[in-house]
């Protein structure tokens, strides 16, 4: 399996906010994660990037335990992600904040400096390319020397994509990524990450824009109230009674 979560279990108190749930992401495939507010969806990106740690269960990447490792060795293993709400770097130009993702891929030590003093210059030269590449993928890379709290709110999502991508990930984690976009925004969105998925990158999502998640998804999780309550194709749970109840409420006699 490429990104296995077994029966995972997540308390805070007295509060369950993941109860159970067993899925799998297979590899090269768009995932979405959907639910009403508060069904745990966040919380199992947290998970699953090593920001908690689970109260029960297990969370593998391939064929790898990983739960209850600590985040940067998770994203040391091609596992990134980003957030809800937004994580750049104020002070930094766009193409920095990108470039920081970069940073665990330098290779030019202390010793190879020595011998040839123009390594780090050109491992530079590569970086700032690899980070512009990105950049145009998410087109915004006009804004690459703006700061990164000038741009519309859209562009800064982008932005945060570009970041996590420039890891060099098997999979991306990206939760909210249409929150606060107009409708041309999501559409642009749309076709961003079906280019992300083309290059080979994996994409676990969680969003409440229905009509990108049916739109890009290969196959959808539904949670409510921690538990899982529906998995399958975009027709097989936009279908779901039970998926249709947990949105809508129960009809009364």
């Amino acid at each position: 399996m490429f990104l296995e979560i077994s029966n995972l279990k997540m308390r805070f108190g007295g509060v369950t906010a993941v109860n159970d749930v067993t899925l799998n992401v297979k590899q090269g495939e768009i995932h979405g994660l959907i639910g009403p507010n508060g069904s745990g969806k966040t919380t199992i990106f947290n998970v699953v990037s090593g920001y908690y740690k689970p109260t029960g269960g297990t969370v593998s990447f391939e064929s790898q335990m990983i739960s209850g490792l600590p985040a940067h060795q998770i994203t040391a293993r091609g596992l990134a992600r980003t957030f809800q709400n937004l994580r750049l770097f104020h002070t930094m130009t766009v193409l920095d904040n990108v470039l920081v993702g970069m940073t665990s891929h330098a290779k030019t030590s202390l010793w190879q400096e020595f011998f040839d003093p123009m390594a780090i210059e050109r491992e530079e030269k590569a970086l700032k390319d690899k980070a512009m590449e990105l950049l145009r993928l998410m087109k915004v890379h006009e804004s690459a020397g703006k700061l990164a709290t000038s741009l519309s709110y859209g562009d800064q999502r982008r932005v945060e994509i570009a970041r996590a991508l420039a890891t060099h990930p098997k999979i991306v984690l990206l939760d909210e990524p249409a929150a606060g976009l107009n409708e041309v925004e999501t559409d642009q969105l749309r076709h961003i990450l079906t280019q992300v998925r083309d290059m080979g990158v994996t994409i676990f999502l969680v969003e409440h824009d229905m009509k990108l998640i049916m739109g890009i998804c290969d196959c959808i999780t539904v949670l409510d109230y921690g538990k899982k309550i529906s998995e399958g194709t975009c027709d097989c749970v936009s279908q779901d009674p039970v998926v249709i109840e947990a949105y809508l409420g129960k009809e009364e006699d």
